[in-house]
C-alpha cells in the first residue's frame, strides 16, 4: 500500500466510483474527472445523455458480484476506489443486506486482489439512530434505524476488517446531502413550494438538522484520497458546518421562490403515526428514517474531519436554495418514470401526500 499522499491535481491518479452514474457518483466521477483524474463509472445503469460525462469512462455491473467489481478494476486500471454504490432505505430488506454488505465485502476484495491503494467507502450517519446528546461524535454509539442502518454498521465493520489486513479504507458518514441533480424525497419538498404551498414539517420545527452540500462531501472524498494515508485511514462526520433550526433553515427555499407561504409545524406523534399508516399502505414516499427523526434534533461534530484540514463552503439554507434553483432550471416531469424510491435523481410518487398538498396551497 502506498505511505504516502499525493496531490488533487495528480493528472496520473485513477479512481473507479461504484455507484458512478447516481446522484453522489456523479458529482464524484465531474469532481475528479475536472481535476486531472482518470475516472471510471460503475454502475448498474449508464448515464444520463443530458449528464456531463466527457472523458469519463463507464463499466457496467454490479457491486453484488465480486467477479464484476474485479473486471471493472482490470479494465480502468483504477489505483483508487471510491465506494458510494448503496441501497437506498425504501429498498427491500434483502437487496440492502445483499448490496450494502455483500457489495462492501465484494469491492475490498476486489480492489485487495488488485493492489488498489485505497477505498473510501461512504456510509451514512444513520448508523446512530437518535441521540439525546448532541454533536454527535464519531465515538457515539451506534444504534442503525431500520434495515438500512443496520447494514451500514455491518458495511463498516467489514472496512474495520480489510484495515487490519493492510489496506487503507477510510470511511466516511455524511448527513442528508442535497445539491444538483438531487430529486428523490427532495423533489416532494419542491414540488409543493413552486405550487404555492405551505411546507408542513413533522413537530413543530424548533429540531436543529444538519444537512450537507454534495460538494461539500466530494471534497471530503477527495482528502480521503490524497490526505496522508495515517490521518485518512480511519472514519469521520460529514456536514455543513452552518445550519439553524429546521423551520428556519427550510423556509430558506420558500422566500427564495417568493410565494409567501411558510413552514407549518405540526403534533410529532400524530403526524408520525398517519405517515407510519400511510408508509405501511404504501401510500407515501416518506420511508421511517425519515418520518421517525425529521422532528429530533440531529447533528455530528465534524472537528475531526476539519483538523484534517477540510472546510465545507455551504451552509443548511444556501445547499437547499441552490438545490431548488437547479430544480426549476432543469426538471421535467417524466410521467413514464417507474423508479420511484430507487434513486435520488428520479422524482417520487407523492402518493397520499399530493392530496395534502393540495389542502395545504389553501391555508
Amino acid at each position: 500500500m502506498s505511505d504516502g499522499a499525493r496531490t488533487g491535481d495528480d493528472s496520473n491518479g485513477s479512481v473507479l466510483v461504484t455507484g458512478g452514474t447516481g446522484f453522489l457518483g456523479l458529482h464524484t466521477c465531474q469532481y475528479f474527472r475536472d481535476r486531472g483524474w482518470d475516472v471510471t463509472a460503475f454502475d448498474l445503469k449508464p448515464f444520463d445523455a443530458a449528464d456531463d460525462t466527457d472523458d469519463i469512462d463507464f463499466v457496467e455491473g454490479d457491486v453484488r458480484s465480486e467477479a464484476s467489481v474485479t473486471d471493472a478494476l482490470e479494465e480502468s486500471g483504477a489505483t483508487s476506489v471510491v465506494h458510494a454504490a448503496a441501497a437506498l432505505p425504501l429498498w427491500d430488506a434483502d437487496r440492502i443486506r445483499e448490496t450494502t454488505i455483500d457489495g462492501t465485502r465484494n469491492v475490498l476484495w476486489a480492489a485487495t486482489d488488485r493492489d488498489v491503494e485505497r477505498v473510501c467507502y461512504v456510509s451514512s450517519t444513520s448508523v446512530y439512530g437518535t441521540h439525546d446528546e448532541h454533536p454527535i461524535t464519531e465515538d457515539s454509539p451506534l444504534d442503525g434505524v431500520g434495515p438500512y442502518g443496520r447494514a451500514k454498521i455491518q458495511a463498516e465493520k467489514i472496512c474495520r476488517d480489510f484495515r487490519r489486513m493492510g489496506l487503507c479504507v477510510p470511511v466516511l458518514r455524511p448527513k442528508t446531502f442535497v445539491g444538483p441533480q438531487r430529486l428523490g424525497v427532495f423533489q416532494v419538498l419542491f414540488d409543493w413550494i413552486e405550487d404555492g404551498a405551505n411546507v408542513p414539517l413533522v413537530g413543530r420545527g424548533n429540531n436543529r438538522y444538519q444537512l450537507l452540500h454534495v460538494r461539500d462531501l466530494v471534497s471530503a472524498i477527495e482528502l480521503m484520497l490524497t490526505g496522508d494515508e495515517d490521518e485518512v485511514n480511519d472514519t469521520f462526520n460529514v456536514g455543513a458546518d452552518e445550519f439553524a433550526t429546521m423551520r428556519e433553515d427550510f423556509q430558506a427555499p420558500i422566500d427564495y421562490a417568493g410565494t409567501g407561504k411558510r413552514t407549518i409545524g405540526t403534533p410529532a406523534f400524530l403526524t408520525v403515526a398517519v405517515l407510519r399508516v400511510l408508509d405501511r399502505l404504501n401510500l407515501s414516499p416518506l420511508y421511517p428514517w425519515v418520518y421517525e427523526t425529521a422532528h429530533e434534533d440531529s447533528y455530528v461534530s465534524v472537528e475531526k474531519l476539519k483538523r484534517l484540514g477540510w472546510e465545507p463552503e455551504y451552509s443548511n439554507r444556501e445547499a437547499l436554495v441552490e438545490t431548488y434553483e437547479w430544480y426549476l432550471e432543469n426538471y421535467e416531469v417524466d410521467e413514464v418514470d417507474d423508479e420511484t424510491g430507487l434513486d435520488h435523481r428520479v422524482a417520487w410518487d407523492q402518493g397520499a401526500l399530493a392530496v395534502a398538498k393540495t389542502i395545504s396551497k389553501r391555508i
